[in-house]
């Protein structure tokens, strides 16, 4: 009985005439099939540019991604959940697999955007795997997924290391920070308030720091010191334990997270517990959830669920993830506010089981930092959010809650230099009484004319609530007139509802007072957003 052969599962890229053994072909063709994303129908390649592609790959080059690739990434989107991202990544190159782990939001806590974050990795200029804030723990496992991928196949061709990654100058980067003084907070909620935010004021003096309006502004923040005295004492060590020569408590006060806990700290207490809790720990460490509370425990969480654990102090804080920056929307123009930067702060207070969790950062800034204080920053510069260059054009500004806080700086610039553009502010939080962000400023300017328009929306004052969208709906006809003018569309705050509704609301107004089908509304705004009139600045 004949058997006829199987057809090979991977491409055949490199040719028998190629300088490799058997084995060596084989294992190029699967590297090169799995980096390029390429299917089975592939024409070989010759051998120069075999030698080419390995002499690139094998010179620390990344390949680049084929024109083909460059499909517009159609994961970009945070209201995209990750396992979605992944299966329309599914077969794509290796750089745009690490583009769909991201969280999709471009906020530059990473020091990139999200696609130069994920060539970083495959180009292997970014080694850490940990810097997608806003993905945390989920984008993480999955970007040590695929680096393994990328690991695994360069060790095997014995890949030189790539050159290490280029440090920006003095507070242009979270790798190179400088040191500023806390100046003052003042709370922007009144009584009544449900919500706890501040303004902030941070005195850039001595820093040679300056930024544009639409920049970020890089902080970084302390631990809680009593959440560090609970963890000291969950772990049963001394303060004062010496560790790289510094000491413990220090250690954990400003180098280490304390939130979320990581996959190694469950590693680690699976070596020190056995039985039930061993094999429980250890499927944390996989990203499962036997009790149904994997999403609540941060370490203080994790060392109280596993009592009487005790890990080595060193091998403690090994375990656990490096304290990142927190990035924040600028406020202020230093062309009105010169030498100093402001940021809008939400405080982040909830409990869980009968303990208040704090943001690190947030509650930093509210509470912990005092006047005087010298802090780590830097400036995040902007990568698509900044005023018209035309200072004549009008501008649309949709920002609720702390999303006003670019917007509060553009029209501090647009003071400043007297642009005679027409100003348009969409605001919304819960009540109007006690959540009116800086409504002693907007009023005033709203009188002088420089803001032509104010439309708010308060979500908790009457019977129905309202949001921006709504506003923006009531006022269609106006919002298509100042489109058709040459206005240029902003919109900050939260990325995975208000953006999106804000999107469609617009859609629905180009679509009902343009005279546009759905389909021509939808291409509408993606021609805005080619062109730079429709911005997002988004978390």
């Amino acid at each position: 009985m004949s058997v006829s052969p199987r057809p090979p599962l991977i491409p055949s890229l490199i040719p028998e005439s190629a300088p490799f053994s058997a084995e060596q072909r084989t294992w190029l063709n699967g590297l090169f099939a799995g980096l390029f994303g390429l299917s089975e129908s592939v024409t070989p390649v010759s051998d120069a540019d075999a030698a080419q592609l390995l002499g690139e790959f094998l010179g620390g080059q990344a390949p680049a991604v084929p024109a083909e690739e460059d499909d517009g990434a159609p994961w970009h989107d945070p209201a995209v959940p990750l396992p979605e991202r992944m299966k329309l990544a599914d077969g794509k190159a290796l750089p745009r697999r690490f583009m769909a782990a991201m969280a999709q939001q471009d906020c530059g806590q990473c020091g990139y955007n999200c696609k130069d974050y994920a060539d970083a990795l495959f180009a292997k200029s970014e080694k850490r795997l940990n810097l997608c804030v806003p993905g945390g723990k989920e984008t993480s496992r999955m970007l040590k997924q695929l680096y393994q991928e990328l690991d695994g196949a360069a060790l095997a061709a014995g890949a030189a290391e790539a050159a290490p990654k280029q440090i920006a100058a003095p507070g242009r980067s979270r790798d190179n920070p400088v040191y500023a003084s806390f100046l003052a907070r003042r709370r922007l909620n009144k009584p009544g308030s449900e919500k706890e935010t501040w303004h902030i004021d941070i005195d850039l003096d001595g820093t040679d720091l300056d930024y544009v309006v639409g920049d970020s502004f890089g902080i970084f923040p302390t631990n809680d010191r009593d959440l560090v005295a609970a963890v000291l004492d969950a772990v049963d060590a001394p303060p004062d334990f010496p560790i790289g020569g510094r000491m413990l408590r220090d250690v954990l006060i400003d180098g280490v997270s304390l939130s979320p806990a990581p996959d190694m700290l469950f590693e680690l207490v699976s070596y020190l517990t056995g039985g039930e809790r061993r094999q429980k720990a250890k499927r944390l460490a996989a990203g499962e959830d036997p009790d149904g509370d994997a999403d609540t425990l941060d370490v203080l969480a994790a060392l109280h669920k596993f009592p009487g654990v005790r890990p080595d102090p060193e091998a403690f804080i090994e375990a656990l993830e490096p304290l990142q920056p927190r990035v924040y929307s600028i406020s202020s123009s230093l062309k009105s506010n010169p030498g100093r930067v402001s940021l809008t702060v939400d405080a982040v207070r909830y409990d869980i089981d009968k303990r208040t969790r704090l943001g690190v950062c947030s509650t930093f800034l509210g509470g912990r930092v005092r006047p005087g204080d010298k802090i780590g920053v830097y400036v995040q510069k902007a990568q698509h959010f900044a005023l018209p260059e035309d200072p004549s054009k009008p501008i649309i500004m949709i920002g609720p809650g702390t999303g006003v806080a670019p917007f509060r700086a553009f029209l501090h610039e647009r003071q400043a230099t007297k642009a005679p553009g027409r100003n348009w502010l969409f605001f919304g939080h819960q009540r109007g009484k006690c959540d009116f962000f800086y409504e002693e400023e907007l009023s005033a300017m709203h009188a002088a004319g420089l803001l032509t328009r104010l439309s708010l929306a308060w979500s908790r004052d009457g019977a129905e609530k309202v949001y921006v969208q709504h506003r923006m709906r009531e006022a269609g006809n106006e919002v298509w007139s100042w489109l058709n003018d040459g206005a240029h569309i902003y919109v900050c705050g939260d990325a995975l509802r208000m953006a999106k509704d804000v999107e469609v609301a617009l859609a629905d107004i180009v679509s009902r007072h343009g005279g546009r089908t759905p389909a021509e509304a939808a291409k509408f705004l993606a021609e805005l957003k080619a062109k730079g009139r429709y911005q997002a600045d988004v978390y």
